[in-house]
């Protein structure tokens, strides 16, 4: 028997006294499909006499048709009941009767909320088996039931965004998208989703206040930005490459077996980092005193390794960074990653949201190298590559914590005295060529030693740093 047939005879077993269980036992049918059968009794008679002859719609169909009223499913069937020997468009048909139903799974608020904004949740017969298939229909009483309960119920340093005309949070004005790990000082903005009603977050950074009347740095009033034509990536990708970065080094920093010289080193890379100043209106400045406090109790530096390794790993959380804004540390942050591997804790990139801030050109080129055919359409190319990386973790090459040779050439070491009267020297004045810094490393005899910078890939090693000419 087909549905129809099927339900038929559980009306008619029905008006002879028949319970659900009763049927389900005799038709050997689950009580569930029993009750889901029952509701071709909610269907138009011209309708159900059409499905009887074999044409069905699918469940998502006929849910959406069977919760219409009978007068709009007579009104829709004559509009698109088909002609003699044509099909019957049922995807057409359960569109027009369709209305907006947002599932019980997403409300935040409890019943009595419900019951104050008029929320009546109906059951859905044709769910999984096993889902709470609650739902309603009452769209704008859930959107005010969910927007109370948020407002009454924000987590510390949460705050509540309102959505742009495309249903986007639109984050506070200068605010950054935080797209790796937030961290303590930033904010987590709450938004009720447009199309399925669920409270969502999303992570943001205010930049720092800036002193009144304060002027900004001349070298910088200077300088005019290069923009490629025709960048590999934009700069929402710049900006969460910059973020999984750091979240990846300082991932790396709190591995204990850190060497010790490393360590020094490093904290050396740290302090004279371009976010790095002396007087600063930073809001981690307390952060960085409560570390310096934790080893100098009492006004006595402290003598305990393992406490001086742990703030000093601390510290160079707090200072080195790669995110695309102010905090920036520069190349000496991703020389800093190379020492510490720290391109191995980047997590997989091949997701729809980094791809697409990739161009063309670096999108197809990642696929080669990964083996993936190139689509004509740059999506179904994208969707290859991810469904290609689906188990294992892809990075993009240039997101890593290389330093390439260009890198090196272009990031001048300036060592400026504090008598204005004092020349400034360049890497040039010291070594000659600025292209020699990264493999110029000279032991006690003088050799050079051009084996295992970290700039050739040594694990461990440190660039050598000029010393000040007289």
């Amino acid at each position: 028997m087909n549905p129809v047939d099927t339900w038929r005879g559980i009306d008619k077993l029905e008006q002879q006294g028949w319970n659900e269980d009763a049927i389900a036992a005799a038709l050997a049918l689950p009580a569930r499909t029993v009750r889901k059968l029952k509701l071709l009794g909610k269907l138009h008679p011209p309708m159900l006499d059409f499905m009887a002859k074999g044409s069905m719609p699918n469940d998502e169909q006929l849910r959406t048709i069977a919760n219409a009223s009978l007068d709009d499913q007579a009104q829709v069937w004559k509009r698109h009941k088909p002609k003699k020997g044509h099909e019957v468009s049922w995807w057409e048909i359960s569109r027009v009767l369709s209305k907006p139903r947002i599932p019980f799974s997403a409300a935040k608020f409890d019943d009595d909320l419900a019951r104050a904004y008029g929320v009546v949740w109906d059951d859905d017969l044709f769910a999984p088996a096993g889902e709470d298939g609650r739902y309603t229909t009452n769209v704008d009483g859930f959107f005010g039931a969910q927007q109370e309960w948020l407002a009454n119920n924000l987590p510390e340093r949460g705050t509540v965004v309102t959505l742009n005309e495309y249903g986007q949070p639109a984050l506070p004005k200068k605010a950054e998208h935080v797209y790796g790990k937030p961290q303590k000082a930033d904010f987590i903005g709450h938004y009720i989703d447009q199309r399925s009603g669920e409270v969502k977050t999303v992570a943001y950074r205010l930049p720092p206040e800036r002193k009144k009347g304060g002027k900004a740095d001349e070298a910088t009033q200077d300088e005019t930005p290069v923009k490629p034509s025709r960048p590999d990536v934009t700069q929402k990708g710049i900006a969460m490459i910059g973020d999984l970065r750091t979240d990846a080094l300082h991932q790396a920093l709190d591995n204990a077996d850190v060497p010790n010289e490393t360590l020094i080193g490093l904290l050396v890379l740290a302090l004279g980092a371009n976010n790095v100043s002396v007087h600063t209106s930073s809001s981690d400045y307390s952060s960085r005193k409560a570390i310096c406090e934790r080893i100098s109790e009492g006004g006595v530096l402290s003598a305990d390794p393992a406490l001086v390794h742990a703030a000093a790993r601390d510290m160079l959380k707090t200072a080195l960074s790669c995110r695309a804004n102010m905090s920036d540390s520069g190349i000496n942050s991703r020389i800093a990653g190379v020492a510490l591997g720290a391109s191995d804790h980047l997590p997989s990139m091949a997701s729809e949201e980094f791809l697409s801030c990739l161009s063309r050109q670096a999108l197809e080129r990642s696929a080669a190298e990964e083996g993936v055919k190139i689509e004509p359409r740059v999506k179904d190319t994208r969707a290859a590559l991810i469904a290609h990386c689906k188990n294992r973790i892809w990075r993009f090459p240039a997101a890593l914590f290389t330093v390439t040779d260009e890198e090196v050439t272009s990031a001048r070491i300036r060592w400026v005295p504090g008598s204005e009267d004092d020349e400034v020297f360049d890497v040039d004045d010291v070594y000659g060529d600025a292209t020699d810094v990264a493999d110029h490393a000279s032991d006690e005899d003088g050799a050079v030693d051009d084996g295992d910078s970290v700039h050739n890939g040594g694990p461990g090693h440190l660039p050598p740093y000029p010393v000040a000419a007289e």
